[in-house]
């Protein structure tokens, strides 16, 4: 079910800019990149936006940041839903990964209607997400209090560490 929600071009364009990872770019480029940002539905709810200041950038890990995993599940709302995406930095037993991270978050306790609503307008965001390899939807803290569940989403029992910390 669709629910006719858009999404802004504004996203689109957060999504192109974390998706590629640009090899010549400078040290102020490389700071300004997003690790981590949350999207929300309007209040008009005709539109999927970017929540304003949710947002992790590579400029603020080891200085306002210092576990960006930590602050991501922090930034998330204990009562709304929310899209998310995460630049999950990861190694395995065989090399060092990026990867994108769809995040679907609907709390347990978030409104019905809300969870209706965003659950229906998924599909609009995600296709608009092309080439997402890994998609996670969370329903509580519990599912996301460790960094374990994440590295199983990411590759299973042999990702060894996540943004630098063991598993």
């Amino acid at each position: 079910m669709a629910s006719g929600v858009m999404v802004t071009d504004e996203v689109i364009a957060v999504f192109n800019d974390m998706k590629v990872r640009k090899a010549q770019a400078n040290e102020d480029e490389k700071r300004k990149r997003k690790k981590a940002i949350l999207f929300r539905i309007s209040n008009d709810l005709k539109n999927i936006v970017l929540d304003d200041g949710k947002e992790i950038l590579l400029g603020d890990l080891g200085n306002t940041v210092h576990d960006p995993y930590q602050h991501f599940v922090k930034m998330l709302p204990a009562d709304d839903c929310r899209y998310a995406l995460y630049d999950a930095t990861y190694e395995t037993k065989e090399t060092k990964k990026e990867d994108l991270v769809f995040i679907f978050w609907a709390p347990d306790n978030a409104p019905l209607k809300s969870k209706m609503i965003y659950a229906s307008s998924k599909d609009a965001i995600k296709r608009k997400f092309e080439g997402i390899k890994h998609e996670w939807q969370v329903n509580g803290l519990e599912d996301l209090k460790d960094r374990h569940t994440l590295a199983e989403k990411l590759g299973g029992s042999s990702v060894v560490s996540l943004e630098g910390a063991p598993i």
